[in-house]
């Protein structure tokens, strides 16, 4: 009978195990729990990857709505003026004027609510 060296098996434990780099304990080290947590992280990067642009958008919305406060308008009110007047900006263009480009924020604002 031939000898089977298991070169495929030791080469997929050594991809699991580098791929386990920087986790503590046994998670590093052994393959069988290493390959859980590689698993595991996997499924929290898909996921996180969609909570990333959910995070994105609150966090331009919030921005957008702090711009507003001086002008006395809401987030709200301030989106439907926009759609009214056939203004597509997204919200993070909106968010990156506010912060960046204040005097062109206040420009639109004074547009849109004809003030």
């Amino acid at each position: 009978m031939t000898r089977a060296k298991g070169a495929v098996t030791s080469k997929r434990h050594r991809k699991v195990l580098k791929q386990a780099k920087g986790y503590r304990g046994a998670r590093r080290k052994q393959y069988k729990r290493a390959k859980e947590a590689v698993l595991h992280a996997g499924q929290y990067a898909f996921a996180g990857r969609r909570l990333r642009r959910r995070d994105m958008r609150k966090l331009w919305i919030q921005r957008i709505n702090a711009a507003l406060k001086p002008y006395d308008i809401t987030y709200s009110r301030f989106i439907s003026l926009l759609k009214q007047k056939d203004i597509d900006l997204d919200r993070k263009v909106l968010a990156q004027l506010a912060v960046e480009e204040p005097k062109v924020f206040e420009d639109l604002v004074k547009k849109v609510t004809g003030k």
